[in-house]
């Protein structure tokens, strides 16, 4: 059941999590990032039962993540192919794998991301456009936008990390 209060389907994150925040959608991506395009490529890369991989990738189709391509006629066959919605989803699958690799690979990395050019080894890091500075809980903190509720612009205003007393905890 998604979670369906005003604040959580306001707010970016809601939205994004109601779209990928399912743990197979994002491993599905994962694949598709890989090449993955057909059904029974991510079945066997998965190990996914069939009919959560079916409603799966039907949810993303819906969420226009992927489009769906006839590849066969008889019997008709489709491939799923990563949109442009899908492929500005990348970063966030490279941040999750770094992050992984940084704090939940006890014996070491077992996937690393690389340079497709020469295969250096890469470290990903979200920085702001306009400046190129790594962006950080340090160093930023989120506000009511143009199109925000009165609801949303309470709570926003209700939450320690908007007030600037308050400093982020260290390790």
């Amino acid at each position: 059941m998604q979670p369906k209060s005003s604040s959580i389907q306001e707010c970016p994150v809601g939205r994004a999590v109601e779209t990928v925040g399912e743990w197979w959608s994002i491993l599905i991506l994962r694949d598709a990032f890989q090449g993955a395009t057909r059904f029974d490529e991510f079945s066997q890369s998965l190990g996914i039962a069939p009919n959560i991989l079916s409603r799966r990738l039907a949810h993303l189709t819906a969420s226009g993540m992927f489009k769906r391509r006839r590849y066969q006629e008889r019997p008709p066959r489709y491939e799923y192919v990563l949109t442009d919605k899908a492929r500005d989803f990348f970063p966030v699958i490279a941040t999750l794998l770094a992050w992984g690799n940084k704090h939940l690979a006890t014996r070491g990395e077992s996937i690393v991301l690389a340079s497709r050019n020469d295969r250096r080894p890469l470290d990903p890091v979200v920085v702001d456009a306009a400046n190129r500075r790594p962006i950080t809980l340090a160093n930023t903190v989120v506000v009511a936008g143009p199109r925000a509720s009165r609801g949303m612009r309470k709570r926003l205003a209700s939450l320690k990390a908007m007030n600037p007393a308050v400093a982020p905890a260290g390790d």
